[in-house]
């Protein structure tokens, strides 16, 4: 009997045993099916993405190494790192449109930074009209760059411009804007403060809108003042999003060519005073040819890209750890 009794207790046990094994099992199999079927739906999008981003990367990289000219598919000859040591070695053209990057993308979107949480801060209390106000903020950013650049070009005619005309009413000098060596950039700038302004401006609004209603009532019970609560209560809880929007704009700034373009032509003038790093790229591919020069100037300049979406990207991640 005492047998037959531990015999007959063991079976449910084996059984539940097998029975866990045998829906694990499947589990499992699904589980990996799954993830099969979710790199399959993927493969074709990265394949493109990938084939997209590697196949003119290296064909720029090559590029660089040759001394091509005149067509791409020209004879062309390997001469190693020989374009890059003269895009470097070049005090005229390119380290001086190094600066007015630098300069230009600082410039702008700092102002842009400033005025946009400025104006968030207005928008973010409801008030008549703020649909009105939010439509016209608009109306910069859905306008192409060639237009707004021909567009300030009638504004700001040193001769028939409107903005003469207001300086003088004004009892103001008269000023050459964008006719000037010294005027140009600094005007360029805020032709882009004019165009990207309203973009921050709603960047920032959306992160206002997400933050907790209850640290900035609570400081206020306490006594806290306007410039004490922006301070250390929305300022601290806005940073994730003002960073992620300061990024988003550095990065475009950065490669911004319509609009310079647009305004003073190739060469960005006649003694390169709004020449940037893209304008001279273009310059070298289009107006002169020099093909292998101008790929080493895009790869420099990507390079550069890269460093400093890395570099902002980890300042950003340490900030949020």
């Amino acid at each position: 009997m005492l047998s037959t009794q531990t015999t007959v207790g063991r079976r449910p046990t084996g059984t539940a045993a097998n029975g866990n094994r045998g829906t694990a099992r499947p589990s499992r199999s699904f589980e990996a099916a799954g993830r099969r079927l979710k790199w399959a739906m993927l493969a074709p999008a990265l394949l493109f993405v990938a084939l997209m981003i590697v196949f003119p990367l290296a064909f720029t990289i090559n590029l660089s190494l040759t001394d091509s000219f005149g067509a791409v598919n020209a004879g062309q000859r390997y001469v190693g790192l020989r374009n890059f040591a003269d895009i470097l070695g070049d005090g005229r053209r390119f380290w001086p449109a190094v600066y007015r990057t630098a300069a230009f993308t600082v410039g702008a979107v700092a102002v842009e930074t400033v005025l946009g949480l400025a104006l968030a801060m207005l928008l973010r209390r409801t008030f008549r009209g703020m649909r009105w106000v939010r439509t016209v903020l608009l109306i910069p950013l859905l306008t192409t760059p060639v237009a707004i650049g021909i567009l300030w070009l009638l504004i700001l005619d040193p001769t028939n411009g409107i903005a003469n005309h207001l300086l003088g009413e004004a009892g103001l000098p008269r000023m050459e804007f964008l006719g000037s060596v010294t005027q140009s950039l600094p005007t360029l700038m805020l032709i882009d403060v004019w165009q990207w302004t309203p973009m921050m401006t709603l960047l920032l609004l959306a992160g206002l809108t997400t933050l907790p209603a209850e640290p900035e009532e609570a400081a206020l019970v306490d006594g806290a003042g306007p410039w004490q609560r922006f301070r250390h209560v929305i300022l601290p809880m806005l940073a994730p999003a003002l960073t992620a929007a300061l990024v988003l704009r550095a990065m475009d700034a950065l490669k911004t060519f319509d609009i310079l373009y647009a305004t003073k032509g190739p060469g960005g003038g006649s003694d390169f005073e709004a020449e940037t790093l893209n304008v001279y790229a273009y310059g070298l591919t289009f107006d002169y040819q020099e093909y292998g020069l101008a790929a080493a100037l895009i790869a420099l300049f990507t390079l550069v890209i890269v460093a400093t979406v890395v570099l902002l990207r980890r300042q950003t991640g340490e900030k949020d750890a």
